[in-house]
């Protein structure tokens, strides 16, 4: 038996099980309770109306029903039983009078059976009743819009047939009973069941191996796979609010119910930085499905690439796409298509790289015919959307920047792919390397050797340090440092690999280069024009077109292409985007007929893809002129910018002093070179000037604050990637700003390495801020370069544990600007409290440490209390969403009694009884500097609030007690705030 109330206590559980299948199958749950008259025709019309979200009428219709009492609650559980045993196929019974003298009121208790009866012959039986004069041409083509599924165009004629009083009613009882009876799901279908399995074989066949670089696919994707950081995108939470830990999904975890911006959107959205294994991530989606090892509520899967689908120029139709650009049926083309439509929720579409599509998302044109033509990108955008095949699952990866805000109207989940945790690379490796002793070399070189384990957290890096491992192993000292360094040691890998042994000296030698010096140029100009074409597959004639031959192939930094569709030669591309930007960077610096000035439009962005990159540098840096088709001036100008980014920075690292001599073999003259050199470095210099020269005037009386523009990190970036002292000297000489915000800047790190190499030579102590990044330890190590000019540093949620906190301390203890710490939402346990306590027992100017929402408890905050004891400074302390309970509460309040500078703390959500408050209150009534105590969300109960009131006569100093949320009544309420306004309930 169902009650009202339990009925209303499991609501949010029955609005997801009401959502969770497709707009089919709640209009399934509605013939029931349409054929058992629980629903009046007056309450169905209101639970029908077309364009109103699944969750709209889900709640619309537990209203309902409630309010039709424990009965209606009781039919609701009935119906949703028969509907999902209706959706197994069993028979239902179809025994009514064709000749009823009431054949509207039966077509409405027998609706269920009619439906399943009329499905699959709608349209023949659209056709009569239009020669029989029942219905209208209009009202034929309105049943017969594409956005309907069969079973909806039945429903939609029987709606017609409740109406309308000419005998369509009659005509439809006599006609339908006379319908052969097929299956609702037709499972058994020999061309669905056939298609299925020739599905799963093709996904399984491309997605089981890793192509190399040498075209061999002997790497199998699942002896290698190794889970990244997936966390669930939300919005920036509000100014003052705590903000939790960002939730982090395994990849099954992809479809759960966490997280989810717009329950009626069908598209999961994975977002990431290049090389951060968006792609990696979807082919091991695929071969979990094809396998049957997961995502089984998925008959179909369909993947797409949106780089080889922006190469489709004639119109397509949604059949036209799931056959001929992914995978055909052998026979029953019509069928297994409209199985598709009739049950979109059992199929997925998974489509990479959208950052790679050079159409701008769009919602303008809407397209709803499955079976009609049009545009590739309207078709996309449309899918995306849910115009077109609504209900069907879309994955969609992406960088961050090509995602718009109008794109994200029509999410379902966003997710952050954030690349491996430390934990991850070191696993990655040792999957990668089983011979004994290998691994462990190499997860020792990485530990020793910070800037390059920085780089590590995205796979693609990864991949290429186990590629390189044994040159690497031999290097000693002399690890890469920069992605430019890394990049030109895959370079010397690749060119050793093709040439003959002992032909070529150890290392990258100019002689190699040199040796290599035509392929190199060419694939430079490939990747170009690629670039600025946004084109990132190529085809045969457009490789001969570049003059790619076999040798500059064999190289092997150009593979071919995933396709799942047989048949045909597949089309090249580069090993990854990213190598494409070094290798069009190359170009630019190789190139003998570039002039130095052509170099300043990589730090530019025109064109109708422009960007705020653009408003970043000095008009000198960035003259808009036209340029001769083709052209790699013109092709520049038309790049997209987030490739621009990342080949500026290549180009900044191939200029660097470092890499002068690696160059000077080359077709270059030296002095051509040095141009490009000092080209480079004015641009750079000028463009980080210029952001800090726009800097707004401080507000008087309060310190300059900068807020880190789009491009920032890029350009820091690139400046890192020259390694030259003097030009970041000289990037920061006239900067003069109390606070540096990098917020939500994707700042990981590699970026860490960035930021320590250019502001540790400001000339003013500075706040930097770097919440809600990725950050993590080895970052943390990163920064301690420049943390001799920070006065503060924020790090919340970022992915910190105890050694990063401690390593971080012990440099501290020797920078005497350094007076704030924070590190909200990180992994911090009692094993960083020994260093905390030592830093404020050590640190007599230190003024603001925040530890919230960390792993602390009672015995570390015993020891944060003796470090508390040894302090005269200390102003504010935050240990909130901890876990330090009565004892750890009594260890504070006795350093709290004694400490006359503590003005803020702390103690929210930390399990407090009335033991703990009890203590705090004796300290308070001997303490005279705290002014705000934060005791929320603790089980407090009135006993330990009247201690609290018997220590506020006492004490005139403080101004506020938070008691929000603990085990107080109304009344209690009440009458605790009369008696001290002080308390806030």
């Amino acid at each position: 038996m169902c009650t009202q109330e339990a009925f209303q206590a499991q609501r949010s559980q029955l609005v997801g099980l009401l959502v969770s299948g497709s707009l089919e199958g709640f209009e399934s749950i509605l013939d029931w309770l349409l054929s058992w008259e629980v629903l009046s025709w007056e309450d169905y019309e209101g639970l029908s109306l077309l364009g109103q979200p699944l969750s709209h009428l889900a709640r619309r219709l537990l209203d309902t029903l409630w309010n039709k009492g424990t009965w209606g609650c009781e039919q609701l559980i009935a119906a949703v039983r028969e509907a999902q045993t209706d959706y197994q196929a069993r028979e239902l019974s179809s025994c009514w009078d064709p000749h009823s003298p009431h054949p509207a009121r039966d077509l409405q208790s027998h609706r269920p059976a009619i439906v399943r009866r009329l499905h699959s012959h709608v349209e023949g039986v659209l056709d009569l009743a239009w020669e029989h004069g029942f219905i209208s041409q209009y009202e034929c083509d309105e049943i017969r819009l594409p956005i309907f599924t069969s079973s909806q165009r039945a429903r939609r004629l029987l709606d017609l047939a409740t109406v309308k009083a000419n005998g369509l009613a009659a005509f439809l009882l006599r006609h339908v009973q006379k319908l052969p009876v097929s299956l609702a799901v037709p499972f058994e279908d020999a061309a669905c069941k056939k298609y299925m399995s020739k599905l799963r074989t093709t996904i399984s066949a491309q997605s089981r191996f890793l192509s190399t670089y040498d075209g061999a696919e002997n790497l199998c994707l699942e002896e290698i796979y190794t889970e990244n950081v997936l966390e669930v995108r939300t919005e920036r939470g509000l100014a003052g609010l705590p903000q939790k830990s960002p939730v982090t999904l395994g990849l099954e975890e992809l479809f759960g119910t966490r997280g989810h911006l717009n329950e009626d959107a069908d598209t999961v959205l994975v977002v990431g930085e290049a090389g951060s294994g968006k792609s990696t991530l979807l082919q091991q989606m695929h071969l979990l499905w094809a396998s049957g090892r997961d995502f089984q509520e998925f008959l179909f899967v369909f993947p797409f690439s949106c780089r080889q689908l922006q190469c489709v120029a004639k119109p397509l139709s949604v059949q036209t796409l799931l056959f001929e650009h992914c995978c055909w049926p052998d026979l029953g083309q019509q069928e297994v298509f409209q199985f598709l439509l009739d049950h979109p929720n059992r199929v997925l579409l998974t489509f990479d790289g959208f950052d790679e599509f050079k159409f701008r998302f769009s919602d303008r044109e809407r397209h709803c015919s499955p079976t009609d033509p049009t545009s590739v990108q309207n078709l996309l955008f449309n899918l995306l959307q849910g115009n077109l095949l609504k209900n069907a699952r879309k994955v969609l990866t992406s960088r961050p920047d090509a995602v718009s805000a109008l794109l994200r109207k029509y999410l379902r989940l966003e997710l952050h792919l954030k690349g491996f945790s430390e934990e991850g690379i070191e696993l990655y490796l040792r999957k990668c390397h089983r011979e004994p002793g290998v691994a462990d070399r190499l997860v020792r070189l990485l530990k020793a050797t910070s800037p390059l384990h920085g780089l590590c957290h995205l796979p693609v890096v990864s991949w290429m340090v186990s590629k390189c491992h044994q040159e690497l192993l031999l290097h000693g000292g002399g690890s890469p440092k920069t992605t430019t360094d890394l990049y030109l040691l895959i370079l010397q890998h690749f060119l050793l690999h093709a040439s003959p042994p002992d032909s070529v000296p150890c290392g990258l030698a100019p002689g190699l280069l040199q040796g290599r010096l035509p392929s190199l140029l060419h694939l430079g100009r490939l990747a170009v024009w690629g670039l600025g074409t946004c084109c990132y597959v190529f085809s045969d004639k457009q490789l001969q077109a570049a003059h790619i031959d076999r040798e500059d192939i064999s190289l092997g930094f150009l593979v071919h292409a995933k396709s799942v569709v047989q048949g045909g030669t597949a089309p090249l591309e580069f090993l990854h985007i990213t190598f494409q930007c070094f290798f069009a960077a190359l170009y630019l610096v190789l190139s003998a007929d570039l002039s130095p000035s052509l170099l300043r439009q990589l730090f530019s962005c025109h064109g109708p893809r422009s960007s705020l990159l653009a408003r970043l540098l000095p008009p000198m840096c960035v003259p808009r002129s036209e340029h001769q088709e083709g052209s790699t001036a013109a092709l520049l100008q038309e790049a997209e910018p987030h490739n621009l980014q990342i080949t500026a920075a290549f180009l900044a690292g191939l200029l660097s002093r470092e890499h002068q001599g690696l160059l000077a073999g080359s077709q270059v003259s030296e002095k051509a070179l040095l141009q490009r050199q000092a080209c480079t470095r004015s641009c750079l210099s000028r463009s980080l000037c210029k952001h800090f020269h726009s800097i707004p005037p401080a507000v008087p009386g309060e310190a300059k604050s900068m807020h880190a523009m789009p491009g920032f990190i890029w350009l820091i970036r690139s400046l890192y990637e020259m390694q030259e002292e003097r030009l970041a000297w000289e990037a920061v000489r006239g900067l003069k700003v109390g606070h540096l915000k990098l917020t939500f800047c994707g700042v990981g790190p590699a970026e860490c390495a960035a930021l320590a190499f250019v502001l540790r030579h400001l000339r003013h102590p500075v706040a930097l801020q770097l919440d809600h990044n990725s950050v993590g330890d080895v970052g943390v190590e990163q920064l301690l370069p420049c943390l001799n000019v920070c006065k503060a540093l924020y790090l919340r949620d970022n992915n910190i544990s105890d050694r990063g906190v401690c390593k971080l301390v012990e440099r501290a203890l020797h920078c005497e600007q350094l007076q704030k710490l924070a590190f909200f939402n990180n992994k911090l346990t009692d094993g960083c409290a020994p260093s905390m306590a030592r830093l404020l027992s050590c640190k007599q100017n230190f003024l603001a440490l925040r530890l919230g929402n960390n792993h602390i408890t009672a015995t570390g905050a015993q020891v944060l209390a003796e470090g508390l004891r040894a302090n005269a400074s200390l102003q504010f302390l935050g240990l909130w969403g901890n876990k330090v309970g009565d004892e750890g509460a009594q260890a504070l309040a006795e350093a709290l009694g004694d400490h006359q500078s503590l003005r803020w703390l702390s103690l929210e959500e930390n399990r407090l009884q009335d033991e703990g408050v009890c203590s705090l209150a004796e300290g308070l009534e001997r303490n005279s500097s705290l002014k705000v105590l934060k005791l929320s969300d603790n089980c407090i109960t009135y006993f330990g609030a009247e201690a609290l009131l018997r220590a506020l006569e006492r004490n005139d100093t403080i101004l506020e007690v938070w008691l929000r949320g603990n085990s107080f009544s109304a009344e209690e309420v009440e009458r605790l705030g009369q008696r001290d306004t002080r308390l806030l309930l």
